[in-house]
Parts: structure tokens; C-alpha cells; sequence
């Protein structure tokens, strides 16, 4: 077991970057966690049910303990590769399914777009932390 260089780069990044965020929601406004919860809700819809000041607790709440369990080297880097993934997937929904976003095609993002479209990072993260190890394991099988 043990974590490699390559996943402990990935994750500390990515870790530290999402904890600060939830750390610097702790005391978000009402009106600033309801321009959250409107974008998210695009997204996901089911999050409008929520009153703001609790989506914008339960967001900030969920965005340390991402960010925590990345930072953490006792938490297997699939399982935090999956709630990266998880976590990146509602980001981007919520880019491509908010109008105004994305230009004309539905992807390339437009300049207000650009914030929220530079979140593929997190997923391509995802990705390399929940099948990279595998990869790497059936390359040296195979010399």
C-alpha cells in the first residue's frame, strides 16, 4: 500500500485549495450562500429546496471535509478520488446547465463561463487519484 509522489501532489493541491474554500464559507452571508445554491441549483435541481443559510453550511461542510479527506494520506486516494469526482461532476453541471456559461456550442466557456470551466481540473484529478494506481500497477506487471 502507501500513497506515490505523483498521487501526494495531487491531492495536497487539490485538498488545499478545496479546504480553504470551505473554511472561507464558514461565515458566508445569506445572500451570497443563495447566489451559490441558485448556480448549484442549475446543476442540481434538488438543491433549491434548501433554505440558503443551510445550503450555504452543508456547502461549506462538505467542502472541509473534501478537502480534509484529500489532505489525509489515511484515506485511500480512490475513495478521495471518488468524492473528488462526486464534487467535480455538480461544479460542472452546473457550468454547462447555467446559461450564459458556455458559447454556442454547449462547452467552450464564455468569459463569465471561465470561472466555473476551469473547475476540469478537479475532475481530471479525480480521475488519475481513482484509476491511476491500477495503471501503474498493470505497467510494471507487464516489464
Amino acid at each position: 500500500m502507501g500513497i506515490s509522489i505523483a498521487n501526494a501532489a495531487l491531492r495536497l493541491v487539490s485538498g488545499a485549495f478545496i479546504l480553504n474554500s470551505g473554511i472561507n464559507k464558514l461565515r458566508i452571508d445569506e445572500a451570497s450562500a443563495a447566489g451559490l445554491q441558485q448556480m448549484a441549483s442549475n446543476g442540481v435541481p434538488q438543491m433549491a429546496e434548501l433554505e440558503p443559510a443551510v445550503f450555504g453550511k452543508i456547502l461549506s461542510v462538505s467542502e472541509i471535509s473534501l478537502g480534509s479527506a484529500l489532505l489525509l494520506p489515511l484515506v485511500p486516494s480512490r475513495l478521495a478520488g471518488i468524492g473528488l469526482g462526486a464534487f467535480s461532476a455538480v461544479l460542472l453541471s452546473s457550468y454547462l446547465r447555467t446559461p450564459g456559461m458556455t458559447e454556442s456550442d454547449g462547452v467552450r466557456p464564455t468569459a463569465d463561463g471561465t470561472a466555473l470551466a476551469k473547475d476540469v481540473w478537479l475532475a481530471g484529478i479525480a480521475v488519475a487519484l481513482i484509476f491511476g494506481r491500477r495503471a501503474a500497477k498493470k505497467i510494471k506487471k507487464e516489464k
